[in-house]
């Protein structure tokens, strides 16, 4: 049902979003890490809205992506509920700190599937310019799984703002990062924030982009 429901989506919706956000995709290093994804890996956006999540569906339409939602998205209602769990979306309550969706996206990641999580855990406030603290979570997985991540920059400017531009980045294993001399809450601190600064990366490199264009 899930891989059907994807399908189905991006299928219909394909059209119309080409025609509403009229996205422009550009690449760290496409020889590298284009918008097709081999094996495990997962996909690790910035978060600027809720259009995000159809960004990255559309972005890399030929893998299904199964993004790891809070809680406040399938308490909405029950249609909403019943869209999350058709899409094969992983639940994680920020209020309980429940680490128990780590092993349900280890699971998937194990059969050669493909994780979207947002590091910043939820929508910045109106204005912002700055991407917030990333949360350990994606260090943790990364590190747990040993699967690739794939950062992710958006601008997001979806519909009537014009163009969305997004860039792909090249694939990061974390496992490099590791320092053995320091603990484990030390080393997925320093992770953490080397994720975040190479997204702050691919935002730079983005702005130099349209800046020249």
């Amino acid at each position: 049902m899930v891989l059907l429901f994807n399908f189905m989506i991006k299928l219909t919706g394909w059209p119309l979003w080409k025609l509403i956000a009229r996205p422009k995709v550009y690449y760290e290093d496409k020889s590298v890490q284009s918008r097709a994804i081999k094996g495990a890996a997962i996909v690790m956006p910035n978060h600027t809205e809720v259009w995000d999540v159809a960004a990255m569906m559309f972005l890399f339409p030929c893998r299904k992506l199964r993004c790891v939602v809070a809680e406040l998205m399938y308490e909405k209602n029950a249609f909403m509920t019943f869209v999350l769990h058709a899409l094969g979306s992983v639940r994680v309550d920020r209020n309980s700190h429940d680490f128990t969706f780590i092993a349900k996206c280890c699971k998937i990641l194990e059969k050669g599937g493909v994780v979207e999580i947002y590091p910043e855990a939820r929508i910045p406030d109106k204005g912002a310019t700055e991407l917030l603290p990333f949360k350990p979570s994606i260090a943790m997985l990364a590190l747990e799984s040993g699967a690739p991540v794939i950062p992710v920059y958006t601008d997001g400017r979806y519909f009537p703002k014009g163009h969305c531009h997004m860039i792909v980045g090249t694939p990061i294993d974390v496992r490099e990062w590791y320092d053995e001399t320091r603990g484990e809450t030390e080393n997925l601190a320093a992770i953490t924030e080397q994720l975040r600064g190479k997204v702050n990366e691919l935002k730079q490199q983005l702005e130099k982009t349209i800046e020249r264009r």
